[in-house]
């Protein structure tokens, strides 16, 4: 393998050095330099485009081409008349300036070959074709080859360092709040454009008086053919292996016409391959987004969910999936949308895990555990959203939304401790919520502007805990302070709990423009809130009765019944003014806090007003080029499970109570971002660092018993300060053919932990660093080789523990006579601490397929999965109280055969 990699990288080399460099400047009739002008060199002899440059702000341009090759150059800039001109390369590099002329004419100029590029104001398009390589089957694949552009690691699309928020099609969205459904779907064949949309407002009234610097949009054009037609693909596939037999169905089918859309994505697998995970579901929010999320205050209604193991890197020892999901759009007239989409998941994984988990300061007494769980879930997943726009003129535009989530889940779970030895634990959950937005923009003049936005929020959440612990001596000590029966052949406990939450967020915005260069905001907004939590803890007898248990050391109370009331009046003002390069935006608000809590006849309130300020200033050193610092005041509530006074069941060794007369936290944040995006050197570089202090923040202390890792735990508001840096960066740059990237993420976090009375400053330092080299070639193959190391460094008072992993990763893709694909992609991980490797483990894929022609209705393919039967990989991990070393099962060698039919 290395001696073919060393070979490629030659052949890579050698191409570089083969080129010659065309170099000039182009501008218009009076010698001023033309920006963002095109440049694009056509080979004459084969009619490809073999080079492309944007010009900078001096209106130089520079184009790699081939040495004695004749070239005709097309030069092109908006609302000027387009150049070309035939040009001879030699041996040595060309200078060859351009200046052009005013075009008065009414007709469009059509150029004979499209630009790869073209910058307009804010917004970039891609021309895909001018990228792929023949090997793209998915929008995944095509937006990997633009420049600036990046699939991060949790498979959101990045643009200049900023996750994408928004993905359309045609102009409609595409499964508003999520872009995965549409990387991994929508095929590559039906792409024509990429349209990069960065200051990015969904409404036009506000797109000049808000800051939308980091609201980074992407609409996707579809090719002629495309449109007024059904396509997509179909994808059947089978397979063996030593367990079951393997099958796969994936049909995705696309509508688009300029009136309606509608889509439909099903998946059907028991191969690995995960179209929808707890955490997607989780994460996708429907495009919702908090009326008072710049406001200052920050309050966490908590998430009740049960301790659900999450897929590492989405695989497991077993995973069996089934995926529906249609989206569709109508405009019945020009001045009214309707949307919306609808999904619906089941999946059912198996997941086993072994874990050496070490406690803070072993002075404690707290014992080192190893930990071995094989898990099953099952889980049901579903959303659903509606929206509609109406926008009778450009003045006026209403919107409403209604957003549900709703699902049934399940975990039985064999554990076993070198503690506590074998326990049984069963949870489940049927949750819901249900999300409505209402939203009016009004624009009075060209001077006045209102916006009004409110969002209302129900969740329900009846998470289910039942563990049944074998090995009753070592739970002894637990089970006299919960009140547990004895006289049992085991301890069989149990919790149900309810959580029920009303939440109002809504706020008035006005707008009065100054001057073209400053504008005035004045925000009136509220947040209600209502949160009801019960709670109880009992036992299951021998004879299939119920005990209520009476715990002794919590003043009995294993119930909770609590009223949590929250409300926050408040009034804010901005001011933004435009100065240079500078738009500086300084605001204050001032906020009326009503917080209070009612459980067994007690009411504890806690009532006060406070200033909170925020800064924003953003620096346009160039028109690609910018610098944004913000800084911000902001108010933390926590959620009702904090306060809740009644002992509570985390996990069979985790007990909580809740603290009553816990109080806001206070925190300050501070954020810097760099981006610049040069397309006449091809350079993208990103930075930021962002600093957080949390003053009066909640923290918890726990009491563990004595040799054992069961503890009781409850929170407080600690006097000491928590704070935390991170810090991360790109830097991307290409050469002809070859991009090279180099990245670093730095994150630093020191906070206060309090353990068996004892006070802590644990710090956690993890560092992690990638390069990466990428090649695009069109008539060659293409190879994607990367680096990426990473530290885990974890101080927890006295114990610390580091981490290193080392993982240099290798894709290459081959199209071959115009008919075959082939793909592969192999990684190694070796994990290590400071006194040696633990482990190390590799995987390798492989996938070759054939279809007659581009055109093709019918492609076959035969795809290997995990080549080398690796059955384990290794994480580390840190929390508050511990940190761990697990080794995680996966499933073994699959190698199916399938066969895609194209619409």
């Amino acid at each position: 393998m290395k001696y073919y990699i060393s070979i490629l990288l030659l052949s890579i080399s050698g191409l570089t050095f083969s080129q010659v460099k065309l170099e000039g400047y182009v501008k218009d009739s009076i010698g001023n330099p033309l920006e963002l002008a095109n440049v694009i060199a056509i080979n004459k002899a084969t009619s490809a485009l073999d080079s492309y440059g944007i010009t900078n702000d001096e209106g130089k341009f520079r184009l790699d081409l081939k040495k004695n090759t004749l070239y005709s150059i097309q030069v092109s800039y908006i609302g000027m008349k387009s150049m070309t001109q035939a040009i001879q390369t030699g041996e040595s590099n060309v200078n060859k300036n351009f200046t052009l002329q005013e075009d008065n004419a009414l007709e469009e100029v059509e150029l004979t070959y499209e630009m790869p590029v073209t910058i307009s104001g804010d917004t970039l398009v891609y021309n895909a074709d001018s990228f792929n390589k023949g090997t793209e089957r998915k929008l995944e694949d095509v937006l990997e080859n633009l420049p600036g552009v990046e699939i991060n690691e949790d498979g959101q699309v990045e643009v200049e360092g900023k996750v994408v928020s928004k993905l359309m099609v045609e102009g409609k969205d595409f499964f508003d709040g999520d872009t995965k459904l549409a990387t991994k779907n929508i095929p590559s064949n039906a792409v024509d454009k990429v349209q990069v949309l960065k200051n990015y407002s969904e409404v036009s009234q506000l797109g000049g008086v808000t800051n939308n610097q980091n609201n980074v949009a992407i609409n996707i054009k579809l090719k002629e053919g495309k449109k007024n037609f059904w396509f997509g693909n179909v994808t059947a596939g089978a397979g063996d292996s030593d367990q079951e037999t393997l099958y796969l169905a994936q049909p995705k089918l696309f509508y688009y016409s300029p009136d309606y859309s509608i889509n439909f994505i099903g998946d059907l697998n028991n191969i690995g391959e995960v179209a929808f995970t707890r955490r997607d579901y989780f994460n996708f929010t429907g495009g919702f987004k908090r009326p008072s999320l710049s406001s200052g205050t920050n309050i966490n209604l908590g998430s009740n969910d049960i301790g659900f193991l999450t897929l590492q890197n989405n695989r497991a020892k077993d995973i069996n999936t089934k995926f529906g999901a249609t989206n569709f759009s109508w405009s019945p007239k020009t001045s009214l949308d309707i949307g919306g989409f609808a999904i619906l998941s089941n999946s059912r994984n198996e997941l086993q895990e072994n874990r050496s988990v070490q406690y803070t300061d072993p002075e404690l007494g707290i014992p080192d555990e190893e930990t071995e769980s094989n898990t099953v879930q099952e889980n049901n997943l579903g959303m659903l959203k509606l929206s509609s726009k109406y926008q009778p003129n450009a003045n006026n535009q209403l919107e409403y939304e209604v957003f549900g989530q709703m699902s049934k889940s399940e975990q039985d779970q064999r554990f076993f401790s070198s503690i506590n030895n074998n326990i049984d634990q069963l949870e489940e959950t049927t949750p819901f919520s249900l999300n409505q937005n209402l939203n009016y923009y009004y624009t009075l003049d060209e001077n006045n502007i209102f916006a009004l936005e409110a969002q209302h929020l129900i969740k329900d959440e009846d998470p289910f805990y039942n563990a049944i612990i074998e090995d009753k001596l070592s739970y002894g000590g637990t089970a006299a302070n919960l009140g547990l029966d004895d006289n049992q052949s085991n301890y069989n406990l149990a919790q149900e709990k309810r959580v029920k939450s009303n939440q109002l967020d809504a706020k008035l915005d006005y707008w009065n423009i100054l001057n073209k260069k400053s504008n005035i905001n004045l925000t009136f907004g509220t947040i209600l809130s209502h949160q009801k939590f019960n709670s109880n803890i009992f036992q299951f007898l021998d004879d299939n009765s119920r005990l209520d248990v009476t715990p002794p050391d919590n003043n009995g109370a294993d119930v909770n019944a609590i009223d949590y009331n929250f409300s926050d009046v408040y009034l804010g003002l901005h001011y933004r003014l435009k100065a240079g390069i500078f738009t500086i935006t300084p605001g204050i608000s001032g906020h009326m806090y009503n917080v209070n809590n009612t459980q067994f006849g007690q009411k504890v309130t806690d009532n006060f007003f406070r200033f909170l300020p925020d800064l924003n200033v953003i620096i346009q050193l160039k028109k690609s080029e910018t610098l944004n610092l913000t800084y911000r005041m902001q108010t933390q509530f926590t959620d009702v499970s904090n306060f809740a006074s009644g002992l509570v069941l985390n996990n069979y060794n985790a007990l909580f109570t809740g603290n009553p007369a816990l109080e806001s936290a206070l925190s300050h944040n501070v954020n810097l971002f760099y981006y610049s995006f040069n397309m006449f050197n091809y350079t993208n570089v990103f930075a930021s660092i962002n600093y957080n202090k949390s003053i009066d923040n909640i923290r918890t202390e726990s009491l563990f018993q004595p040799g054992n890792v069961i503890r009781v735990s409850s929170p407080f508001n600690s006097p000491f300060a928590d704070e935390s840096v991170s810090a991360n960066g790109r830097f991307q740059r290409t050469f002809g053919k070859i991009r090279g990237t180099i990245r670093a993420n730095f994150n630093y976090s020191k906070f206060n932990q309090f353990i068996q009375n004892r006070r802590s400053v644990n710090e956690n330092f993890s560092q992690t660093y990638r390069a990466q080299i990428r090649t695009n070639f069109r008539t060659a193959p293409n190879l994607d080789l990367s680096y990426r190391y990473s530290i885990q460094d974890n101080n927890l008072g006295q114990n610390s523990t580091k981490f290193f992993t080392k993982s240099p990763t290798l894709e290459f893709d081959a199209y071959i006579l115009k008919a075959f694909t082939f793909r592969t992609d192999y990684s190694y991980n070796d994990f290590s601490d400071e006194n040696g490797t633990i482990n190390t483990f590799e995987f390798w894929n492989a996938s070759l397929s054939y279809r007659k022609n581009e055109d093709a209705k019918f492609e076959y393919e035969i795809k290997a999965t995990n080549l080398l039967d690796t059955r384990a990989q290794n994480q580390s991990n840190a929390g508050n109280i511990s940190v761990s070393a697990t080794e995680y099962f996966i499933q073994p060698r699959y190698i199916t055969f399938r066969v895609r039919y194209e619409l």
